[in-house]
């Protein structure tokens, strides 16, 4: 009986460590087959490309490929339940974006936590916006429109893409540190509010750099200034709001992230390749063209800056009382 109960034992114990032991056999051999990289705005936007650049370089340097698959839908909450769920093995990515950390405060009823369900991997690329008003309004500069803001409180009307959409946030927060109120106009997308903003329908908006850059050339909208701390390479004449609103920085970024318990090995090894990728010179001249810059960043960086933007937005939803749609 002694024996017996000896044998099952060790037989416990050997079977208890089978999945730890199946588990870093996995990710010894990662990538072993295809991976998908999650993406929860439809094709051609710059998060999809930025997806596909990245999904690119992985496919080409770690042997097996990386496929974008595009879940859109709620703010990209459907395309992160996805991933939360997905098992952890590193073969379901997904492309993380500003909006997971502003959704964090905006839905009340999401079925994971953000923080708590998805593991950071890295960095990919930071992207601001640029404050822009039709021709129509008489201010050419951020302390004009102040001032214009205050003598019209109510009467301008600011574009959005929707609740809880960077433009909307980047609006929200620039109209609590000027003081300045602002009507807001809620659109499904930035596109169609960018059309309203060309038509004089809306009289400013803060629209990412790269859809916005045509119509700036052409004269068709004014640049007020970009929405992050420093000035933007590609657009090296506008200044920066915080030029005159001290402290107003609001820049749009993107990064990849993994279901909760993914082996470290692999959350190692794809942050190695993709800050690789980072510094790759052909790899920046595309994320120029994209209005973006690199942002390598270690999974331990990338969690602090996810944190620090779920703190700062959701401040700023709280004190907008912004409620999701």
């Amino acid at each position: 009986m002694t024996l017996r109960r000896r044998q099952f034992l060790r037989f416990a114990a050997g079977a208890a460590a089978l999945p730890v032991v199946s588990r870093y056999a996995r990710a010894e051999t990662y990538p072993a087959r295809p991976a998908r990289i999650i993406v929860g705005y439809a094709a051609a936007g710059p998060t999809d490309i930025a997806a596909r650049l990245m999904g690119q370089w992985l496919s080409q340097h770690l042997g097996q490929q990386f496929i974008v698959e595009n879940r859109a839908g709620a703010g990209s909450n459907i395309a992160t339940e996805l991933v939360v769920h997905a098992p952890p093995d590193g073969y379901t990515l997904l492309l993380v974006t500003q909006s997971n950390s502003i959704n964090a405060t905006l839905y009340h009823n999401l079925t994971f936590n953000f923080m708590r369900d998805i593991a950071p991997i890295a960095g990919l690329m930071r992207a601001p916006s640029v404050m822009e008003v039709n021709p129509s309004v008489p201010a050419k500069t951020v302390p004009e429109f102040i001032a214009y803001a205050k003598a019209n409180p109510g009467k301008i009307n600011m574009g959005s893409a929707g609740v809880g959409s960077p433009p909307q946030m980047y609006g929200e927060l620039f109209k609590a540190m000027a003081g300045v109120d602002l009507a807001t106009v809620g659109y499904r997308g930035g596109g169609p509010a960018l059309v309203d903003l060309l038509s004089g329908q809306v009289q400013v908006m803060f629209e990412g750099i790269t859809s916005s850059i045509g119509y700036i050339k052409a004269g068709k909208l004014r640049p007020l200034a970009v929405t992050s701390a420093t000035r933007s390479p590609a657009l090296p004449g506008v200044p920066a709001i915080g030029e005159f609103v001290p402290g107003y920085d609001a820049t749009g970024w993107f990064g990849l992230g993994a279901p909760a318990n993914t082996p470290t090995p692999i959350i190692n090894l794809l942050n190695k390749e993709i800050n690789e990728a980072l510094a790759d010179p052909a790899m920046k001249a595309r994320f120029t063209e994209l209005g973006a810059e690199p942002m390598p960043m270690t999974p331990a960086e990338f969690s602090k800056l996810v944190a620090d933007e779920t703190e700062k937005w959701g401040k700023v939803i709280r004190e907008a009382n912004l409620k999701a749609e």
